[in-house]
């Protein structure tokens, strides 16, 4: 399986950004030796072993089901509860050998077991941990791939978004946080993940790599010009930094952390006269 151009990325639409290929994209820059056509040989047997069993199985929940009992009780796929910002919870490669992952990565398993088995599994950006949903006879079945795929009633639904909205959600927004994420969007998010554990351990080259790797995913994105010129500030790559920053400015005036961001430009200015 051949892994997508970094810098072809951005020129594809939301629905042929490939999924799986890009996420090992993600993994090769730390582990670049890794061989993806191994990985999608791992997923595909995930879905071999379970093909004949889902096929006799009519309701598509009771199919879920199935697929859900496979990978987290069978082949012991789990969220890493202790150790939940260990980088390796975020690539792929890690996540399909060690079977331990963070809720995107052990959705995206999930993800591409179930649509190899004709399931249209979608994955949700929702608030705090991310989600999968199934649509159903009369509605949708939400689960948490964190917790063993375990199905999510709306009440739980709404108290968990309730601390990032400030509010509990009422009907329509919570369809609206339950839309299907386009797969730009899941890697994005992947990779806002990679970034904030590296910036939080200062590892800063790693945290300057993947806020660059969003900008090829969603050129210009505001946050991610942001997130990579103060590693640049941090790594003394004055221009890089100068030119992110401002350009993030010049997208995110009014941003509630626009003066912070100027001081830093100034510094980064100031910092870089003083070199000449």
């Amino acid at each position: 399986m051949p892994l997508p151009d970094w810098n072809a990325l951005a020129t594809l639409d939301d629905a042929a950004v490939p999924l799986l290929p890009a996420a090992l994209l993600i993994a090769r820059d730390e582990y670049p030796d890794l061989d993806p056509r191994a990985y999608e040989a791992r997923i595909q047997d995930h879905a071999d072993e379970l093909r004949e069993r889902v096929a006799a199985i009519e309701p598509t929940p009771l199919k879920m089901a199935a697929i859900n009992h496979h990978l987290f009780e069978e082949l012991g796929y789990s969220g890493n509860h202790d150790e939940y910002y260990d980088p390796r919870n975020s690539y792929l490669n890690q996540v399909l050998d060690r079977r331990l992952g963070n809720p995107i990565s052990l959705a995206l398993v999930q993800l591409e077991v179930a649509r190899r088995l004709g399931i249209p599994l979608d994955g949700v950006s929702f608030p705090g941990h991310f989600l999968v949903r199934l649509p159903v006879e009369g509605g949708l079945l939400v689960m948490d791939p964190f917790n063993g795929g375990r199905p999510l009633a709306v009440d739980e639904l709404r108290e968990r978004a309730r601390p990032h909205l400030g509010q509990s959600p009422d009907d329509h927004l919570l369809l609206q946080i339950l839309s299907p994420a386009p797969n730009r969007a899941i890697l994005v998010r992947m990779l806002r993940n990679l970034h904030a554990v590296y910036a939080e351990g200062g590892q800063w080259e790693r945290a300057a790599r993947s806020a660059d790797r969003v900008l090829r995913l969603v050129p210009d994105q505001p946050e991610a010009l942001r997130d990579r010129g103060l590693a640049y500030l941090q790594l003394d790559y004055l221009p890089g930094a100068r030119h992110d920053l401002a350009r993030y400015l010049e997208l995110a005036p009014e941003a509630a952390d626009a003066d912070s961001v100027r001081e830093q430009l100034v510094e980064a200015s100031g910092r870089r006269l003083a070199l000449h």
